[in-house]
């Protein structure tokens, strides 16, 4: 998020410094290389780098000092008991209060629960030298792994919580390509625009939570769920989008958010009801597709398991809460040996989950000799996979198609023994 916000606000004609303490991040990023997955991140960072707006620094201090608007965008991880752990917002809050040798507008990009924005405040404000000026701004992101630089060129809306007319028109200025475009820009205070952050990501998890629940119904009473969400899609009301049936939802912003806003709710004396079964829905769908695959393969001690796609969403290498884990995991316990494939994400698999998770190449290696195939993540190459091959591949023909983005008739006509999402009977 910010590496991606920082290139986009270049790209918007600003003159960008993108700071990280971890000095080996920014010498990666000084000779050309980027240290995440994203499609088009590199080309807007080469582009900005070439015409002199954008440039690196791990000198955070004078960074601080030769800018106008600081961003933080560092990470807000979940707590132990599903806080937001804003440790690291602080931290930055200090430091930039420190530094403070003229007014300066501190935003935050980081998603942080309602509340953060006084908590910066009293923290400047204790720390900087008697008489600083600032303004606090929250100006949350809506960025989608894998289409995160799109998302932030061409956004839906732009959403500024602002405290002051003279933060408003500097932020506004800051974004003047988009709003002379006359893209959407939410004006409000700061506690609206930290809880429409959370707001928007609690609900797009509701609706995954519940199109998995009509998925799982429809399984046992042979409706197709496909057609559901269709039907659904076409009600201005409702809208198609993050309505497809799957493994859960997984990654770096809906498993920690949802559970921040349900504890936010506690702490104010609100019980987020929906979110909470939204929650417990996601964990519980991770199983649903182990009972797939059980269903299948009822003994699995000895067999050969493949599983196609380790990252939580396709276009990206990020494993954090992905589906994935929790299934391998399963598969293990029950006595399978797994083999895996995801043509970006194995590296942070085998790195932050299993060390010794048997990845390869590609697909055909992957299944070859495999009681069963699950297939995780909708990377467009297993859209396309050749099913005959496939079957010729395997020792036995069985697969769980936790995405729906296998044909039904094909994998009928060559006598799969498949289970799906919501479509199992159709």
């Amino acid at each position: 998020m910010g590496l991606v916000s920082g290139t986009g606000l270049a790209d918007f004609g600003n003159q960008v410094t993108c700071c990280d303490i971890v000095s080996e991040k920014i010498d990666l990023l000084k000779q050309g290389e980027i240290p995440i997955y994203e499609p088009g991140l590199k080309e807007l960072v080469d582009r900005n780098v070439q015409s002199g707006r954008l440039s690196f620094s791990s000198d955070i201090e004078s960074s601080i000092r030769n800018s106008e608007v600081i961003f933080i965008a560092v990470g807000t991880p979940m707590g132990a008991n599903g806080e937001a752990d804003l440790k690291a917002v602080e931290a930055v809050a200090k430091t930039v209060a420190q530094n403070l040798d003229s007014y300066k507008i501190i935003c935050t990009k980081s998603t942080v629960p309602v509340g953060t924005g006084a908590r910066l405040h009293a923290i400047i404000t204790e720390h900087a030298p008697q008489g600083a000026e600032f303004d606090i701004v929250s100006n949350p992101e809506f960025l989608r792994e894998g289409s995160a630089v799109k998302d932030f060129l061409i956004p839906d809306r732009v959403v500024l919580g602002v405290s002051s007319e003279k933060a408003e028109k500097i932020m506004k200025d800051v974004y003047r390509p988009l709003f002379i475009n006359e893209t959407p820009m939410v004006i409000t205070n700061i506690p609206s625009a930290e809880m429409i952050k959370y707001a928007s990501n609690a609900f797009l998890a509701v609706k995954i939570s519940f199109i998995n629940e009509m998925a799982n119904l429809s399984d046992k009473v042979g409706a197709d769920i496909h057609t559901i969400a269709k039907a659904m899609g076409q009600d201005g009301r409702i809208s198609p989008k993050f309505l497809h049936p799957g493994p859960g939802y997984g990654g770096s912003c809906f498993p920690k958010d949802t559970e921040a806003l349900v504890h936010t709710g506690k702490k104010h004396g609100v019980k987020f009801q929906v979110v909470a079964a939204a929650i417990k829905a996601n964990h519980a769908q991770r199983n649903v597709i182990l009972e797939k695959a059980k269903e299948l393969l009822p003994d699995m001690k000895g067999k050969r398991v493949a599983v196609l796609g380790l990252a939580f969403k396709a276009n990206t290498d990020d494993v954090r809460d992905t589906p994935a884990y929790e299934i391998i995991k399963g598969l293990r316990a029950a006595g399978a040996e797994v083999r895996a494939y995801d043509p970006i994400a194995a590296a942070n698999m085998k790195s932050f989950f299993f060390e010794d998770l048997q990845t390869f190449e590609s697909v055909n290696e992957t299944v070859k000799a495999s009681d069963l195939v699950i297939v995780l993540t909708p990377w467009n190459e297993l859209r396309g996979l050749d099913l005959e091959e496939l079957k010729a591949n395997m020792a036995s023909p069985n697969v769980v198609d936790a995405r729906n983005i296998l044909s039904v008739d094909q994998l009928k006509a060559l006598g799969f023994n498949y289970r799906n999402v919501g479509r199992s009977k159709v």
